[in-house]
């Protein structure tokens, strides 16, 4: 195998790598993404504008998922669709016990035996024209899971929207990781491309070579 296919090879896993990063850490937000600068929840093909408030602390600056502290926090959706404006829409918040962290689905939420158990926060179906609002002060920090259903039709199909978070975020979250990618990348580039070596060779060459004189004592 040639260096060049070596190095073509190498660099296809490494974007492989790449990819299948993003795809991951893309999933892990659940169901709100970031759309335009704006924090979008999907509830199936549902859509609101999805922001988080904590006016004690930080006024009218708006979050999308991870909170700073635990204090009374207030979550809206203002609605991208006018259906979701006609039909009843319920809000939940459970710690999240799943042990998948950010990457819980609703696979993983009903699993759970008793969702009531887990509960901190539910409001029950409301049908609320434009702007859907709930208020929730929470009283410790930790991992939580937000779950938004929609019933349409005849109240027997559920449009689920389940979003992790973290109340008390202080970390880094992904960006170790993704820096740490971006250096990988750029070693396995300098290296493959021979680079490196040309550089040791070429600072082997400026080396100066120490030569060792010997010399007899001085006759007297």
């Amino acid at each position: 195998m040639s260096h060049l296919t070596r190095t073509s090879m190498w660099q296809l896993c490494v974007l492989i790598l790449s990819l299948a990063f993003c795809a991951r850490l893309a999933s892990a937000h659940g169901g709100v993404v970031e759309e335009d600068d704006r924090c979008v929840i999907k509830i199936s093909y549902l859509k609101a504008h999805f922001k988080v408030y904590q006016p004690q602390l930080s006024g009218h600056d708006d979050f999308c998922e991870d909170l700073p502290v635990a204090a009374e926090t207030v979550f809206v959706m203002e609605y991208l669709h006018d259906e979701m404006a006609r039909v009843p829409v319920d809000f939940r918040i459970i710690r999240n016990v799943t042990g998948k962290g950010r990457f819980a689905r609703w696979s993983d939420i009903s699993a759970i035996s008793d969702l009531d158990e887990v509960t901190v926060f539910y409001q029950e179906p409301i049908i609320e024209p434009h702007v859907f609002t709930v208020i929730h002060d929470f009283k410790e920090t930790g991992d939580y899971v937000g779950i938004v259903t929609a019933t349409t039709g005849n109240s027997d199909r559920l449009h689920i929207a389940v979003f992790p978070f973290e109340v008390g975020f202080t970390g880094l979250g992904y960006w170790p990781f993704f820096v740490g990618l971006l250096l990988l990348i750029q070693v396995q580039y300098l290296f493959m491309s021979g680079r490196i070596a040309r550089w040791r060779a070429e600072r082997k060459a400026r080396k100066p070579e120490l030569k060792v004189i010997q010399g007899g004592n001085d006759a007297h």
